[in-house]
């Protein structure tokens, strides 16, 4: 807590592409966050472009830094690397957690800790950025339109590049395989094994499966129990998730990683500020018992746009009141906390008949 009585906001990760977007709106709007990182030029010289405080420490030293912190918003990917240490250090001092996570491992290990942070009075909460608020928000949605719904299929289609921290997290993942949940259980498979024909509502669609993390939390919100989750992509992009998907072994080993994590570096960097503003993204739900199904759809700002928002609401929110312990965004505010961001609309079809079930590997499900 701050001189003046309000609750104090750490960043980690504040050099990144997304860590300084989250410390320039924090600071324009009264948070007074902490900028924090790793390396301790790079930190301050985002805390003094803010005029903002700054406290530079490797993730596992974090406990002695998070003095006079109430939560902790990690921007520091690939999350694999960093979350556990942080949730660690938190744990240890009494502080909440949230990060921008979209690790499908990751949120399942975090969950794991859910008795820690119950016994601690620590909230636990990840994916507090376009991974995954609106496919979470949605996923309660169409469980709250059918609460008998053993089937939830979610598809995502976004505009915009991607950031340094979001490329490094795909090809760090690579190896893991893609994933879904049957039975309540994650299920391994190929990234891209499954396909099917989505109506975004501006037209059709393929997109292919993917590991996002709604497979992880989407069950702890909803308890469905068979989930599944795609991404819209033009066939190029298509074709080279599938062939990742082969080589994603090969393309684990430290010197090779080293390589590609220079050349992002060197070479990448996030959307520009044109495309942030004008850029937006659409995402599809569908929940499903027996034959019968409902479909909602929801269209957010530019995913970089829309995570700055969502994270610095998400984490007001819990500044003031969260239930402790592994939360996901939906379980902590509801389906409606999506809606409470400027640019998101939802759009609730009619229910109806199921025409042909969700996909089996390599095979194509006709449009809607």
């Amino acid at each position: 807590m701050t001189d003046d009585g309000t609750d104090r906001l750490l960043v980690y990760g504040a050099y990144g592409y997304t860590g300084r977007l989250i410390v320039e709106a924090a600071a324009e709007r009264g948070f007074d966050p902490i900028a924090a990182g790793r390396d301790p030029a790079r930190t301050r010289g985002v805390a003094t472009a803010h005029d903002v405080p700054a406290r530079s420490f490797k993730v596992r030293g974090a406990e002695s830094h998070l003095g006079g912190v109430d939560a902790v918003l990690n921007c520091a990917g690939p999350f694999s690397e960093t979350a556990d240490a942080m949730v660690d250090a938190c744990l240890a001092t009494g502080t909440d957690y949230l990060d921008i996570t979209g690790e499908l491992p990751v949120f399942e290990r975090i969950r794991r800790r859910d008795s820690d942070a119950q016994r601690e009075g620590v909230t636990l909460l990840p994916g507090v950025g376009f991974d995954v608020v609106p496919t979470d928000c949605l996923a309660a949605h169409l469980h709250d339109r059918l609460p008998e719904a053993d089937h939830l299929s979610l598809a995502l289609e976004a505009e915009g590049g991607v950031s340094p921290g979001t490329l490094k997290t795909v090809l760090t993942g690579l190896g893991d395989g893609g994933a879904i949940r049957r039975d309540g259980v994650l299920r391994h498979e190929r990234v891209a094994a499954r396909t099917r024909v989505v109506d975004f509502g501006d037209g059709l669609r393929r997109a292919v499966s993917i590991p996002w993390g709604d497979v992880s939390t989407a069950y702890h919100t909803t308890g469905i129990p068979d989930i599944e989750v795609y991404l819209s992509a033009p066939s190029s992009a298509r074709a080279g998730m599938k062939l990742a998907s082969y080589l994603g072994g090969g393309l684990d080993s430290e010197a090779v990683q080293r390589g590609l994590s220079w050349l992002i570096d060197r070479y990448v960097d996030g959307p520009d500020t044109e495309t942030r503003t004008s850029g937006e993204a659409r995402v599809w739900g569908e929940a499903r018992t027996g034959d019968t199904r409902v479909v909602s759809r929801i269209r957010t700002p530019e995913t970089y746009h829309f995570t700055v928002e969502s994270a610095l609401l998400v984490a007001e929110k819990v500044l003031a009141d969260a239930p402790i312990g592994y939360q996901t965004p939906a379980s902590a505010f509801g389906p409606e906390l999506v809606l409470e961001l400027e640019g998101v609309e939802r759009v609730d079809l009619e229910a109806g008949e199921v025409v042909e079930h969700a996909s089996s590997p390599g095979a194509t499900v006709p449009a809607e």
